[in-house]
């Protein structure tokens, strides 16, 4: 595969560049999106490998932006038929309306991620081969264990974004994740765990013995100890929130809010907050999409704009949200290289990469030890949140109870229950051991799903309501 967007397609720069001319002209801003890919993925499930897949994509979107409205076409056919039949669709954005086609976005030398394909080595046989290496592993390493669930995944999207005046924008993306799920079962009672791995590189880096087995180890980890886990008991109390994942709770209840568009809508518990103080002193949340080959980075985003380190909050204070170029020319100010899509499908929104609450000066171990009677969530699983009130619901799928500084027994059924803006303002201790993700994020908005990272130290958090047994 070439880094060509126009490769796979029958027409070249130029008469594209022709056929978007009249489409565009006259519309505040647009573009065409070009792209080409391959994925594979494979899982083994039950001692066998169970499915397989590999696809194979190529496709364009055409958009007009006129004002608040925009037209989007797309195809899977490369010709320029095709393409001047989006045009016409795409045109219809502007009718009635003439305004001053935007400036392109500015040119970037960095890349925060090789041109490779992961989905070409390893070969499948190699992979496969993987697969049943973790299941035996795993099934070796303890006699409750009576599934094992492991998964590769792998793609490489090459992009381009062309505008009429016929500047273009290229990116070569690989991602790539490796998952391994175990169930234990003693006495008849059954639990499960689960690792994943991964990021913008080729797979040496996750599928060497020792990382590979250092996934299934901590698999087999955390299903053992919810094996053990009792039901937690509802209330009221104080929460430490582990390092890393547990992000994903600032991702939906915080992240979302802070996005362009629903702060431009006035949805957002954040609209027109720009400059108060919406968290405790020392909170300073952040996306940055230009962590190398974070599984969120981006070298540029799905509109051409180079990403960037927007800081959201800072020691408490609200001091921005992530735009895309439309809803930061209708906000009068610049586009963060947050404007995302999920394919050449989908028209590009406000969307998070890489967001995270930033380290601070506590002590993990002392933040622990001043957890009297509490809740220490290591791990989530799913949740739901309201963006208009930042309200929501997470599934702890690692926890453990806190009595007089010390961790207690493991609990199951614990859920997090809360709304974001307010838990901001409970963060009373920010540990000093700041982590990412081990790389497994999506995102979903609107219907679209995109890879993001998440980040954060260990955080104590007082007053949540814990949900439980009773």
């Amino acid at each position: 595969m070439t880094t060509d967007p126009f490769e796979p397609f029958d027409f070249d720069r130029d008469a594209a560049c022709k056929l978007i001319s009249d489409p565009l002209t006259g519309g505040d801003d647009g573009e065409l999106y070009l792209e080409h890919g391959v994925s594979e993925s494979l899982a083994f499930d039950d001692g066998r490998l169970k499915s397989a897949s590999f696809d194979a994509v190529r496709g364009f979107g055409l958009r007009c932006v006129s004002g608040e409205s925009s037209a989007y076409a797309h195809s899977t056919d490369p010709s320029p038929e095709a393409l001047a039949r989006a045009g016409e669709t795409a045109a219809a954005a502007k009718r009635g309306t003439s305004g001053t086609f935007a400036d392109a976005p500015a040119n970037t030398n960095r890349r925060l991620y090789d041109s490779l394909d992961p989905v070409a080595s390893p070969g499948f046989e190699a992979k496969s081969a993987l697969l049943a290496e973790i299941d035996a592993y795993v099934r070796a390493r303890d006699p409750r264990v009576v599934q094992v669930s492991a998964s590769i995944a792998g793609s490489r999207r090459v992009i381009g974004i062309l505008r009429p005046d016929g500047d273009l924008k290229t990116d070569d993306r690989p991602l790539v994740r490796v998952n391994v799920s175990v169930t234990v079962e003693k006495d008849g009672r059954r639990e499960s765990g689960s690792a994943g791995a991964g990021g913008r590189d080729a797979f040496t880096a996750w599928i060497q013995p020792d990382a590979w087995k250092g996934l299934a180890d901590e698999a087999l980890r955390v299903a053992l100890v919810n094996l053990d886990a009792v039901d937690v008991k509802a209330g009221e109390m104080d929460v430490v929130l582990g390092p890393g994942w547990p992000a994903v709770l600032l991702h939906e209840a915080v992240g979302h809010g802070l996005e362009g568009d629903f702060n431009r809508k006035g949805s957002s518990a954040f609209s027109g907050r720009m400059g108060e103080r919406v968290a405790a002193p020392g909170v300073t949340v952040i996306d940055d999409g230009t962590m190398d080959k974070r599984r969120g980075s981006l070298t540029i985003d799905d509109e051409g704009t180079p990403t960037e380190r927007t800081v959201l909050i800072e020691d408490g204070y609200l001091t921005g949200y992530m735009q895309d170029r439309m809803n930061a020319r209708l906000m009068g100010v610049k586009p963060t290289g947050n404007g995302r899509r999920e394919s050449f499908a989908h028209a590009p929104m406000p969307r998070m990469t890489n967001t995270c609450m930033l380290g601070g000066n506590d002590d993990p171990a002392e933040i622990l030890a001043s957890l009297k009677d509490g809740l220490y969530a290591v791990n989530f699983g799913g949740g739901q949140v309201d963006i208009t009130s930042g309200k929501f619901v997470f599934q702890c799928t690692e926890a453990y109870r806190v009595r007089d500084g010390k961790i207690a027994e493991p609990v199951k059924g614990a859920t997090l229950i809360g709304d974001g803006p307010s838990a901001l303002t409970r963060v009373t201790m920010i540990g000093n051991d700041f982590e990412m993700d081990p790389g497994v994020g999506v995102c979903g908005k609107a219907g679209q799903g995109v890879p993001v990272g998440v980040g954060q130290p260990t955080l104590k958090i007082g007053g949540l309501t814990v949900g439980g047994a009773g």
